[in-house]
């Protein structure tokens, strides 16, 4: 029998006995993953640096050895970079192809379903992210069914990297929205080396790969290739990057761009514990969020992700320290102290919490379906099942559909009624005659246990 899934919850209950908590006072000296105003050396690798070098003395070369052929005249260096050919990553065969048979029946409703010709953006903002990842295939690959088609999601320019790391990103991340991790772990694998001169620009150094495309590359990698290591490491050279250019938005009094540079810092240091937790090395995660850095001008989303890994690592104090001493908001505190409670086996407690904050939400006019899936799940622990099945069924009811919540009511109709999968084939129905929204309109078979 499948557990349920808590929503914004650790995936342990119990404290570590062993002890998580570092052995040695924090040092108070700057790591890696801290800002530093003072300036740093460029994060430009050798081989990058060694291609510029040849760069500007082919340059030079060229100017003083007499004319030139026309038909090798080199573009002007304050022209954009475009010499850059990614047809490599272009090639169909690095793509897997998707069928809807993952996909249940009243989800492949053709009435439903958008058309070939739908631009991307708006795939996107509608929740079709598994048509969203096929059109950018067919973009990447030039392979439209129709001149329709063609004409809304036109060819890439191999040359065209902006364009082409866009639909790359659009693809690897639906990918993952539509559960298809391991797909989008295979063809990751396509981008080899992102610390490579060939992602660099040749005149700046600055790389041309979008940030947010390169840290969910690492993550795809590491599941790809099988090697947890390599996210740490690759971090981390994220991390020197982000120094970098944090000490030149400081020294050119950036304000919006240091607390970029600053936010960016601090996600990799929660990935870089992620990371170690799932190499298994959970005194090493421990002794790294013990010595991160709280930084003003964040947001709290970091001081709650902080909290959940040590919730996941059994330290419930620091857990409860995370939030209250980061001064992360009112609510982030108190949803941390509901999962202690929940972590504690204080299902009772906990209840009293969640009720709290999910009274002072609907007052408010708004249905958290975090709090409304904890709640249920207390519910469930204390024996009220019954009770426990109307809220996530109120939850659903009030446009709510994301996995966990689904999940979790597929689960409660397999321990109520020996007829679960009628009334999960029913609750299907229910949420494909919902109307589309960002969130994510199509569910597969796994959201329904089915």
């Amino acid at each position: 029998m499948d557990p349920l899934q808590h929503s914004a919850s650790s995936k342990g209950h119990t404290r570590n006995k062993s002890g998580a908590k570092p052995s040695r006072p924090r040092s108070s000296t700057k790591g890696p993953l801290d800002p530093d105003e003072a300036p740093l050396a460029s994060p430009i690798s050798s081989q990058a640096t060694r291609v510029i070098a040849s760069h500007q003395t082919t340059s030079r070369r060229s100017s003083s050895s007499g004319p030139r052929s026309p038909m090798r005249s080199p573009a002007p260096v304050s022209a954009p970079v475009s010499s850059r050919d990614f047809s490599h990553l272009l090639r169909p065969e690095i793509f897997h192809q998707l069928t809807p048979l993952s996909i249940l029946a009243p989800f492949r409703n053709l009435s439903k379903q958008p058309t070939p010709e739908t631009p991307i953006e708006e795939l996107l903002s509608r929740g079709y992210f598994r048509a969203a990842a096929i059109a950018s295939v067919q973009a990447l690959t030039s392979s439209p069914v129709s001149a329709t088609m063609a004409a809304a999601h036109p060819p890439v320019d191999p040359k065209d990297h902006v364009r082409i790391f866009s639909l790359l990103y659009t693809r690897l991340a639906c990918l993952c929205l539509i559960d298809a991790v391991p797909f989008a772990a295979q063809e990751a694998k396509a981008l080899e080396d992102l610390n490579q001169a060939y992602y660099l620009d040749p005149i700046s150094g600055a790389h041309l790969m979008p940030w947010e495309l390169r840290v969910l590359a690492i993550r795809l990698q590491t599941l790809g290739f099988g090697d947890p290591r390599r996210a740490v490491m690759s971090y981390y050279d994220l991390a020197r990057e982000a120094r970098f250019e944090f000490a030149k938005a400081n020294k050119a009094h950036d304000q919006s761009a240091k607390l970029v540079w600053k936010t960016r810092l601090a996600d990799l240091g929660i990935k870089v514990a992620g990371a170690l937790i799932e190499m298994e090395d959970l005194a090493g995660a421990a002794e790294h969020l013990a010595t991160l850095r709280d930084h003003e001008g964040g947001d709290g989303r970091l001081a709650m992700s902080r909290a959940l890994l040590w919730l996941h690592l059994g330290d419930l104090d620091a857990a409860r320290r995370s939030v209250r001493d980061r001064k992360a908001d009112e609510s982030g505190v108190r949803v941390v102290a509901a999962l202690t409670d929940m972590a504690d086996g204080n299902y009772e407690g906990a209840l009293e919490k969640w009720r709290a904050l999910q009274d002072e939400m609907e007052d408010e006019g708004v249905l958290d379906e975090m709090i409304g899936v904890n709640l249920a799940v207390c519910l469930l622990y204390l024996g009220k099942m019954d009770e426990g099945r109307e809220s996530l069924e109120g939850l659903v009811d009030g446009g709510r559909t994301s996995h966990t919540l689904l999940f979790n009511l597929s689960t409660m109709y397999e321990l109520g009624t020996d007829h679960a999968k009628n009334l999960k084939l029913r609750l299907a129905e229910r949420v494909a005659g919902m109307e589309a929204t960002s969130w994510g309109w199509e569910k597969a078979n796994a959201d329904f246990k089915l």
